[in-house]
């Protein structure tokens, strides 16, 4: 098929709405109505964002002057610079004609020539279709064209309003673990006295969790790439709660982060993490209990928490459970070398 891909500038609101409304079609006819998509007016804000930790580009596929899809591509500019991370949308009505294949292999020279060699993709299915999604149509795509499931992790749900009791039950025997630690809640911007233990977590998060086969290296600690993020997460209407845990010496030892939409009323778990030094004191239980209860007093109307975790860490997986997180959605992340 004769298709034409060509960029899209973030500040033409046609074109991002007409990418965004493909890219949200084509993620709720696989994944459900209900589904937790990134919203019209965060996603704008991510493209327009000057970033100097990655290039992230959308793209409108047209044939014939139609548009049949939506695709993306992000460049990291200071780690994993052999990497790039891309996701392709068709059209639900226009699904099974080639475009699908075309915008990747359009995404995958883009790839090449920005010099990467590894390639990553996410697609999402029912936690009925099992941890493998034999058979889901975005995880037969990824392994028509060569994609291995590199790491499975799994969505899980958590609705609120919690029961205090249970806050009240889980935070005593965290406590009881972790008395030797300080405890230090806010609301929006990361405190300047806590910013740079802050930065060094949110860096090492990703690769100190399980990372199955992703070929992915540590990420560097940038404190201003740390204040970027914070002036994003307040254009896209978005709210950060943090907590962290402070040694005797002030040290941040465990962080943890949720950020609440306000387009779409749900809330994010994003990063948790403890040093290693201070592991086995329940700090990554204790984190989340005050960051909980600090959701709950401030952002009362949220009614989910969606978290993600690799199906291997059972650890994470087991704190959550004791909150009541359930499990709603199983997630590949899928990984090619070119």
């Amino acid at each position: 098929m004769m298709l034409e891909l060509t960029q899209v500038d973030p500040f033409d609101t046609t074109a991002v709405d007409l990418w965004w409304d493909i890219y949200a079609a084509a993620e709720r006819a696989d994944r459900g109505a209900d589904s937790a998509v990134w919203t019209r007016n965060e996603s704008r804000h991510e493209l327009q964002q000057r970033s100097r930790a990655v290039d992230r580009r959308a793209y409108l596929a047209r044939s014939g002057g139609e548009v049949v899809g939506s695709a993306r591509l992000a460049l990291p500019l200071r780690d994993n610079v052999r990497t790039a991370s891309l996701g392709v949308h068709v059209a639900p009505e226009l699904r099974r004609r080639g475009t699908g294949s075309a915008v990747l292999t359009a995404l995958e020279s883009a790839a090449r020539e920005a010099g990467r060699s590894i390639v990553t993709s996410t697609a999402s299915w029912p936690v009925s279709a099992g941890d493998d999604g034999e058979g889901i149509p975005g995880r037969e795509f990824a392994r028509r064209h060569g994609y291995a499931l590199a790491l499975g992790d799994v969505q899980s749900r958590l609705r609120l309003p919690l029961d205090a009791e249970l806050l009240d039950d889980v935070g005593a025997a965290a406590a009881a673990r972790s008395g030797g630690y300080a405890l230090r809640s806010w609301i929006g911007n990361v405190p300047a006295d806590v910013l740079r233990g802050w930065a060094e977590l949110d860096a090492a998060v990703d690769t100190e969790a399980p990372t199955g086969d992703l070929d992915i290296e540590p990420a560097s600690v940038d404190v201003a790439e740390i204040r970027s993020n914070e002036t994003l997460i307040a254009q896209q209407n978005r709210r950060s709660f943090g907590t962290v845990a402070l040694d005797d010496t002030g040290r941040v030892v465990a962080y943890t982060q949720l950020v609440v939409s306000g387009d779409d009323g749900n809330a994010y778990q994003w990063g948790t993490l403890v040093r290693r030094e201070a592991r086995g004191h329940r700090l990554g239980t204790a984190v989340k209990v005050a960051n909980l209860r600090m959701l709950q007093q401030h952002a009362p109307t949220v009614r989910s928490v969606y978290t993600y975790n690799a199906g291997v860490n059972e650890h994470m997986l087991a704190i959550n459970r004791t909150f009541g997180f359930a499990p709603s959605e199983h997630m590949g992340e899928f990984q090619k070398h070119l």
